[in-house]
């Protein structure tokens, strides 16, 4: 399988990229700097420089021939301001989709956040920043735009707080709707304060969906727990 992230000089885009080659993938990191093309290549990922933010579709879409899927990892990053979180995590991620139904690639999983669905009703819960509403926005807008394109077979990943402690390959995984409701009922409130799971298991579950393909149109909440990924992700498929 040959799968471009973009964000791929990210902590969730470089352990990811070591995650698909280790398992004998084909991977293209879209970098924005030429001072990060030996971080990916030393993990035995191929290197594009790409910027979300200024390359468009037409251009990108070129760096996508000959993939079988895309990862939207890509992000503005804590203290980038308002005004980025719209231009990387929205129209980066829309600019990115736009390149796939070019390029003729199926398969989309976009790296989204817990308490997103705060966002998706339009209730700001109290305590919540200008900054960090904004992100909840963008990647809001992000998800919708991803609906809106019946070409792609998407998937979303909503995780929780991230940590860089090492991965211990236990996860709790579950679908969700824009409210954060499980489809049997159980009503998860929307809170800013979300629970963890490391960047490493976060890696490990995104492999695993761009190889599921059943997971096309599904929203998927994703935080540390104590299934192993593969059982996690079969509960949620069956």
């Amino acid at each position: 399988m040959r799968t471009v992230i973009a964000g791929g000089h990210g902590q969730v885009g470089r352990r990811l990229a070591r995650t698909l080659v280790e398992r004998g993938d084909d991977v293209v990191a879209f970098v924005r700097s030429a001072a990060q093309i030996t971080d990916l290549t030393e993990v035995g990922a191929h290197v594009a420089l790409v910027d979300l933010e200024q390359d468009d579709a037409v251009a990108v879409s070129f760096e996508l021939e000959g993939a079988d899927a895309v990862v939207f990892t890509a992000g503005a990053g804590p203290g980038s301001g308002t005004d980025r979180k719209d231009t990387v995590d929205r129209a980066g991620a829309a600019v990115l989709a736009d390149a796939a139904e070019r390029a003729g690639v199926p398969r989309y999983v976009l790296v989204s956040s817990r308490g997103v669905e705060a966002a998706h009703t339009g209730n700001r819960p109290d305590g919540v920043d200008d900054e960090l509403w904004a992100y909840l926005q963008a990647k809001a807008a992000a998800e919708n735009d991803l609906r809106r394109r019946p070409v792609l077979q998407w998937t979303v990943v909503r995780p929780g707080r991230l940590t860089d402690e090492p991965g211990v390959g236990l996860v709790a995984l579950a679908p969700v709707d824009d409210e954060g409701q499980r489809p049997r009922g159980k009503r998860r409130k929307a809170s800013t304060e979300r629970a963890e799971i490391t960047r490493d298991d976060v890696a490990l579950v995104v492999a695993a969906l761009l190889h599921e393909p059943r997971t096309a149109g599904m929203v998927l909440d994703l935080v540390g727990g104590d299934r192993p990924v593969d059982e996690a992700l079969a509960d949620v498929l069956a």
